[in-house]
């Protein structure tokens, strides 16, 4: 495989990483059909697919910009992209199992790897004890590529003098996304709804998952000081927990054209999310019983009705929990940028690093404050104040088999 120059990997991360990506993807891929075509076909090409599909490439842009300003180069560079490449198949494997936990029909504006498998064989109406054809086989599918992601990881690190402190980080981190993702299900059974429980999940769920772990590893590869990695992780703990709390937000009153996912998913899920903590406090502080009452009911099992979700969005508003989790979000993502810019990183990597946190927070650039939120959306019935912008494009059909993998490596090119 061609090693990039690392000059021209800073003008466009996301590209030398996906290229590298690919090639990954083209040889595990070649062990999947040498092992079984249908298995191939139905899982290994379709995660391959999922990886290659969709994804900004934030934690590989972390994890290089962390490696460059701790004064990795060339020698570098080739480590520094494949554990990139392993980080996008072990966020693949988060997203494909987190949408079976949720039931979550749509991932980037597309059927999820769970109801495309259903489709495939026509199994959405035929309970497994484990839920539906399609959603046992898309766990293997997301198994795959955790292995996958374990073999890139081995790849790229082999040999390094920096290997036993890279898998020392990359242990912790995947142990600790597996706990978030657990406390993220037993929140909705214990009706556990409390912020700093809300925001301890996502911590180990996102935060440092998504920036913390990402940018420790980008400097340990490069033979960074322990004080700076440890100074980096903390930071990517505050700006992920930003990009969470920004995230829920965004999932409650974003264009699903944009995010993907229904508005005010969460909200019919009944997920404890740090927003809807905010919202119980902020009812509890104005005496609001029959705010409380509602939250209580979404939170707590019972089926959640269309009505209650337009009740739920428009009394996250009216409560002040969006406005307040706006302010949050703020503090903690220029929080992560002021760490970074003390944590002895090159200065224009530690500027590239907070560009990134604002951008990933939804705040605007140059001015460290968060965009205008949108309007929440209207209730059945209700004349909004102004005319609704028009839908935007449906959905793709749900694909009988993914696109082959030659056609994605193409694209890629």
């Amino acid at each position: 495989m061609r090693v990039p120059d690392p000059l021209q990997v800073d003008e466009g991360v996301p590209a030398a990483v996906e290229e590298h990506l690919a090639a990954v993807l083209r040889r595990r891929a070649a062990d999947a059909a040498d092992a079984d075509p249908d298995f191939a076909a139905d899982i290994a090409d379709r995660v391959a697919a999922f990886a290659l599909g969709g994804g900004r490439r934030l934690r590989a842009e972390f994890l290089w910009w962390a490696m460059r300003g701790s004064g990795g180069g060339a020698c570098e560079t080739p480590a520094a992209l494949g554990v990139a490449a392993a980080l996008e198949l072990v966020q693949t494997c988060a997203l494909i199992h987190d949408d079976v936990m949720d039931g979550s029909p749509l991932r980037r504006g597309r059927p999820s790897v769970h109801v495309q498998l259903d489709a495939r064989f026509g199994t959405g109406e035929r309970a497994l004890p484990c839920g539906t054809f399609g959603g046992a086989a898309a766990v293997l599918a997301g198994d795959l590529a955790l292995a996958w992601a374990d073999d890139a990881f081995a790849e790229a690190v082999a040999g390094l003098p920096s290997a036993p402190r890279a898998a020392g980080v990359w242990r912790v981190m995947r142990t600790e996304m597996v706990a978030g993702q657990y406390l993220d299900l037993r929140a909705q059974v214990t009706g556990d709804a409390s912020a700093d429980r809300a925001a301890r999940t996502a911590v180990l769920k996102t935060a440092l998952y998504s920036m913390g772990h990402p940018l420790a590893l980008g400097a340990t590869l490069a033979g960074a000081p322990e004080g700076t990695v440890r100074a980096l992780r903390e930071a990517g703990r505050s700006a992920g927990l930003a990009f969470q709390l920004h995230d829920d937000v965004r999932g409650a009153f974003g264009d699903p054209a944009a995010t993907g996912k229904p508005v005010g998913e969460d909200i019919r899920e009944g997920k404890a999310t740090y927003l809807l903590a905010v919202a119980g406090e902020r009812c509890a502080e104005l005496g609001d019983r029959a705010g409380l009452g509602l939250l209580e009911r979404i939170t707590g099992g019972a089926r959640t009705t269309e009505e209650d979700v337009h009740r739920a969005l428009d009394l996250l508003v009216s409560c002040g929990a969006r406005d307040r989790v706006a302010r949050r979000v703020e503090e903690l993502c220029v929080r992560g940028a002021e760490t970074v810019a003390r944590a002895g990183l090159a200065r224009d990597a530690a500027d590239r690093i907070g560009e990134l946190f604002g951008a990933a927070c939804g705040l605007e650039a140059g001015t460290g404050r968060a965009a205008a939120p949108a309007p929440p959306a209207p209730e059945p019935g209700r004349t909004p104040a102004s005319a609704p912008e028009p839908p935007g494009p449906p959905a793709p059909p749900v694909p009988a088999v993914p696109p082959t993998l030659p056609a994605l490596i193409g694209e890629v090119r």
